[in-house]
């Protein structure tokens, strides 16, 4: 019994090799440090709109008279109720495509009350302001009317009938109220405005999201389509070998880039088209290093033990070879991670990647480049920033991963 527990205590000091590839891994401070910037670049990501400063989808809230504000810009709105019934959009709909605004935001340099009316000047940011002179009846303003032209002023109220057929009496002292306390409020745009006066840190949020996508479903096409040729040609040899390093040679001759390029004009621009380019061109490395790895272990003692047993070959191989040779698979994976942002970043940038309205990091950089030699170089700099922090990022993993996954110093 006493050398049963003493086996006991040996094997748990020592563990299994997960567990000492994981004590070793945490004992990296930049790697570990880097997996928390991605943990909570992916929570953004997730979180999405509900976090966002602007919630409509794409963060398309457009401004053309506070384009390219500088960092911390703030601004009073006047909310406008649109004439529509209220969107009703489910809390999982707004998380993953947002949900339009009911209200029409309008930026203020100046207002007053008239009677039954609002009157403002719009905020244009020149000097003088010279913006656009509009009035609101206040109904209008907090109601969404069935028709606005039919509003009746009759000692000191308001008559009018909204969308859904319900008749309001109500005082304007009142209306005024309400509409100061609750439709005028301020806005301050932390990170600016980009050329179309939309909110960057709203953009910035969303093209994580893009730029997370993008990687993690690459990175998966790449793994499926890599494991599965490496795992074949470095299990079976012979001509099937052959085969699949001939192939292999071919598409490792063409720049990525240009192959890249050539599959999404194939198959077409767009957010979905960018996963398939990408993931069809980083299977590569997959399958040379998974090669290499099944050449060094296909002829260990427990294959041919299965072999004895009767096992067919694919269960010998993805059961009992691959759980033993993943360890390049995953370091590769999260190098390949950080390579599908770079190309996801350029091809936007080209103009061939994700397309407007929808935002990319890329895409910001290339809309605002020319800004960095004005006054506002943040709009190019900030998405640019992004992209090396996230790329430093799964680069700073992979070698944690490397040094942690080692056989020859996991037991150190």
């Amino acid at each position: 019994m006493n050398n049963f527990i003493c086996r006991k205590k040996s094997y748990d000091s020592v563990g299994s090799l997960s567990y000492l590839a994981w004590r070793k891994f945490i004992k990296d401070k930049l790697a570990v440090f880097s997996l928390f910037v991605v943990l909570l670049a992916i929570l953004m990501a997730i979180l999405g709109y509900l976090i966002t400063p602007d919630s409509t989808p794409f963060a398309n809230d457009q401004h053309v008279e506070l384009a390219a504000k500088n960092l911390g810009f703030s601004v009073k709105m006047l909310s406008v109720r649109k004439n529509q019934l209220e969107d009703n959009t489910s809390f999982l709909k707004k998380i993953i495509n947002g949900k339009k605004s009911d209200y029409s935001d309008y930026p203020l340099y100046s207002w007053h009350f008239e009677g039954a009316y609002i009157v403002i000047e719009e905020l244009t940011g020149d000097t003088p302001n010279d913006g656009l002179v509009k009035k609101f009846n206040l109904a209008d303003i907090l109601y969404p009317l069935k028709d606005n032209k039919n509003i009746t002023v009759k000692n000191g109220k308001l008559f009018f009938e909204d969308i859904s057929g319900i008749k309001h009496e109500v005082y304007i002292s009142e209306l005024q109220r309400k509409v100061e306390n609750e439709n005028i409020n301020k806005k301050t745009f932390y990170l600016g405005t980009d050329r179309y006066g939309r909110d960057m840190v709203s953009q910035l949020i969303i093209g994580t999201r893009v730029s997370l996508s993008v990687g993690f479903i690459s990175v998966i096409i790449s793994l499926l389509i890599g494991i599965l040729l490496g795992s074949l040609a470095g299990f079976f040899r012979g001509w099937v070998d052959n085969l699949i390093v001939w192939f292999i040679n071919v598409v490792w001759s063409i720049p990525t880039l240009l192959l890249v390029i050539a599959i999404t004009f194939a198959l077409g621009k767009g957010f979905w088209q960018v996963f398939v380019a990408v993931g069809l061109t980083m299977w590569v490395d997959v399958a040379r290093v998974l090669r290499g790895q099944i050449f060094s272990i296909r002829e260990k003692e427990f294959v041919e033990a299965g072999r004895a047993l009767g096992f067919r070959n694919f269960r010998i191989i993805f059961r009992h070879i691959l759980p033993n040779v993943m360890g390049p698979v995953i370091v590769i994976s999260a190098a390949n991670f950080a390579s599908a942002i770079l190309m996801e970043a350029g091809l936007s940038f080209l103009g061939i990647g994700v397309q407007p309205p929808m935002p990319s990091w890329g895409t910001m950089i290339k809309e605002h480049y020319a800004y960095i030699i004005l006054d506002s170089a943040h709009l190019a700099i900030l998405p640019g920033i992004a992209i090396m922090i996230m790329v430093l990022a799964f680069m700073l993993i992979g070698n944690g991963l490397r040094d942690a996954l080692d056989t020859r110093s996991v037991n150190r």
